[in-house]
């Protein structure tokens, strides 16, 4: 059961990564009027998932494991709205994926991993509410 939640960290720890690469990479490419905004955006929520991406590997360690160096693969965007609807994706799986893994964490007993993704849970939902709003009325 630990083995099994230290393969499902390793997974949410490469979608982590996945994440820092997605927003540097779309912070930088990212054109048209609303760049300014889209870039601040972009490069703020790097950092937040930058901090999730070192809790997870060093929980990885506390568990016993070796965190994966490799990241998901980054999904390719060209326009603004392409890379917010591939960050409103990735969001919207990330949240399926850590309420599954606070389930398990809960199982294994470990309360303060459980409290953890909890509140990552609601980092993940923030930007998934942001991206919503982000992307109401935005041109196409």
């Amino acid at each position: 059961m630990k083995q099994e939640l230290i393969q499902a960290l390793n997974q949410d720890l490469a979608h982590e990564y996945q994440a820092v690469i997605a927003y540097t990479t779309f912070a930088a490419r990212v054109k048209g009027p609303h760049r300014p905004a889209l870039r601040a955006f972009f490069l703020a929520e790097a950092k937040e998932e930058l901090a999730h991406a070192q809790f997870l590997a060093d929980k990885i360690v506390a568990l016993g494991g070796v965190p994966t160096a490799r990241p998901a693969p980054v999904p390719e965007a060209g326009t603004p709205r392409e890379m917010l609807q591939a960050v409103l994706q990735a969001e919207t799986e990330t949240l399926a994926r850590y309420a599954e893994r606070m389930r398990q964490a809960e199982e294994l007993g470990d309360l303060g991993l459980a409290a953890r993704i909890h509140a990552m849970i609601e980092d993940e939902t923030e930007h998934r509410e942001e991206v919503e709003k982000l992307l109401e009325g935005f041109p196409g």
